[in-house]
């Protein structure tokens, strides 16, 4: 099992510690550096900058938005940061949410699958160089009775193919994932729950492209907290409004597809409790009714030695690269967080 980073967003008082946490990633020998997208910092800007300081760490965009951008651009763009990167990019992408697509987008949240199908197929089209026409529900390209004409890329990736990975979390967009992507995108993954929530869907996909799992990689982010195992409760309180903003907050009442993945892993009431909560502006009380053992179980949280067993869980269930997100007050936690990462895969016997 191999390790990777998240930044998380950019623009939000830490980018020169962002910076730094990057580049020690990179001497650490992590695999890849993600970054993410909302509706402030977009990712690409992000990941070029990143990828200009330093040397051998893979940088990808998790996500890039399926509604900000045709799927000829963004195709452009992976072929840019490929090359300019020299090998080292790997394309996330990822539909968003309703609010988001409809809200700051203005394109509408319907047919999520099909519509991430067509896109990727175009993607792949454009960055294999063939010549792009293609007929869908969603995009038609050239456009029928105008002057266009079929295209193909002009310049050339530093690579013959780009890694493709796609975030997923509902079973039918995850098998999906596993049918037409390189890799996942996975978030509040328990190594108890993962074949359930997550794997069988991606390899029931896999098996209707006429595929197994071996290559495919099973990509979760966590977040790690290094301190001592007594107090693993505390650890957790620092992420209790993480982890309220994304079973609560994110989405409506109708349409909140983390709160639905707890549910998946046994907290319905808890759920339905975080969300009330959250949505009535009481994001305090909605963090403190997060379930001790769902951050537990969803996070790297204690000594070198209690994460190391929790990893060893995780590679056993099937992640092939564990994406660490450092939690800390400054620099220097986050750093901590970091070292103690690779130094707990070694204790685990993954190195």
């Amino acid at each position: 099992m191999k390790l990777g980073i998240n930044l998380g967003y950019w623009g939000l008082g830490m980018d020169t510690d962002n910076l730094t946490v990057a580049k020690e990633a990179d001497k650490l020998g992590y695999a890849v550096c993600w970054a993410a997208e909302a509706y402030g910092s977009d990712t690409v800007t992000v990941l070029s900058y990143v990828a200009a300081q330093t040397e051998r760490i893979d940088v990808g965009s998790a996500i890039m938005q399926i509604p900000a951008r045709q799927p000829t651009m963004t195709a452009m763009t992976a072929a840019t940061l490929d090359s300019l990167s020299g090998g080292r990019f790997r394309l996330g992408l990822g539909v968003s949410g309703p609010q988001v697509s409809e809200g700051w987008y203005g394109v509408k949240f319907d047919k999520p699958l099909a519509r991430t199908r067509e896109y990727v197929d175009i993607v792949r089209k454009a960055m294999s160089r063939e010549r792009v026409s293609y007929e869908g529900e969603h995009w038609t390209l050239p456009l029928p009775e105008g002057p266009g004409k079929s295209l193909k890329l002009t310049v050339h990736p530093q690579r013959e193919h780009i890694p493709l990975y796609i975030a997923a979390i509902g079973p039918k967009n995850l098998e999906q994932t596993g049918e037409i992507a390189d890799g996942a995108l996975l978030i509040f993954p328990a190594a108890e729950h993962i074949e359930d929530t997550a794997i069988r869907h991606l390899r029931a996909g896999r098996e209707k492209a006429g595929k197994t799992m071996e290559g495919f990689d099973v990509c979760p982010t966590v977040p790690i907290a290094v301190g001592d195992d007594k107090d693993v409760s505390s650890l957790a309180d620092l992420l209790r409004p993480y982890t309220a903003l994304y079973v609560g907050g994110m989405g409506s009442r109708k349409q909140n597809f983390y709160n639905q993945l707890a549910c998946r892993m046994g907290y319905e009431k808890e759920a339905a409790e975080v969300q009330e909560k959250y949505l009535s502006g009481d994001k305090e009380g909605a963090a403190a009714a997060i379930p001790q053992q769902l951050i537990d179980s969803t996070t790297l949280l204690g000594s070198v030695d209690r994460i190391a067993d929790r990893m060893r869980a995780y590679a056993e269930a099937g992640v092939t690269t564990l994406t660490l997100s450092p939690a800390g007050f400054s620099l220097d936690e986050r750093l901590a967080s970091l070292r103690a990462g690779t130094e707990a895969l070694e204790r685990a016997g993954l190195a």
